[in-house]
């Protein structure tokens, strides 16, 4: 019976969990290069001093689905997609470096050239600065270039290059802010094979339909651990019904 109760109490809670890692993905089925998280359950046993003949459900968050999503014009200069794999690189908050596939960039009061999140995108050599007065044109390999405004396309100006990396999936790791990190905190090197589209924004890979399917399902296990622990309950009663007759 005790079986019964940890296998339906523990499912139910990390349903719960999924349900939440799931609602997450939907509400970023619209965020530009979002990545959607991936979680499954594992059977873990119940370490205690008697025998292990009890069982825990946990919700085990696998990883990341790393799908390339759909590209969208905006013919905007300083929105940027990354061709297939890779990644751009942007300062942190704490001063390391980290990932993002998120290209819609903005040049601050100061000149940096920024994320619209307000972090530094790096080049080769660290921040980009962009001057006064300019116009912005970021080429395929990501070489950021400047037109002074009101002279002939000719005079263009190398101002530098983003860093754009791409280490392999599996050393690469979710932080709580949503950015992508090594598992072991080493700055990637930068990658002369990752490409960049100007004038793009790369869309969300959650497939929201899946996504609403999967909720439906897991609302449906929760209602099953639900009517486990009614049935639990009931055989309890029923139980303790016949040890008093006896």
């Amino acid at each position: 019976m005790d079986r019964l109760i940890y296998t339906a109490m523990s499912g139910a809670k990390h349903i719960l969990e999924q349900q939440a890692t799931n609602s997450h993905n939907l509400a970023n089925a619209t965020t530009t290069g979002f990545r959607a998280q991936l979680d499954s359950f594992r059977a873990v046993p119940v370490i205690s001093e008697g025998l292990p003949t009890r069982a825990f459900v946990v919700d085990a968050t696998v990883g990341t689905d790393f799908t390339t999503g759909s590209l969208q014009n905006t013919g905007r200069d300083l929105d940027v997609a990354l061709q297939g794999k890779g990644w751009l690189v942007v300062q942190a908050e704490d001063g390391s470096e980290k990932m993002t596939r998120h290209g819609s960039l903005k040049v601050n009061e100061n000149g940096v050239l920024q994320t619209q999140n307000g972090l530094s995108v790096l080049g080769d050599g660290g921040p980009i600065t962009i001057p006064p007065e300019v116009t912005i044109a970021i080429a395929k390999d990501g070489t950021v270039s400047a037109v002074p405004m009101g002279t002939k396309p000719s005079a263009v100006q190398v101002i530098g290059r983003l860093k754009l990396v791409n280490p392999a999936e599996s050393n690469l790791v979710r932080d709580a802010d949503g950015l992508f990190k090594t598992k072991d905190g080493a700055a990637p090197d930068a990658d002369a094979n990752v490409t960049v589209a100007s004038g793009m924004l790369e869309g969300s890979n959650v497939n929201v339909v899946e996504s609403m399917v999967t909720m439906i399902n897991l609302a449906r296990q929760f209602e099953m651990q639900m009517k486990l622990l009614s049935n639990a309950e009931s055989n309890a009663t029923k139980a303790s019904q016949i040890f008093t007759l006896g």
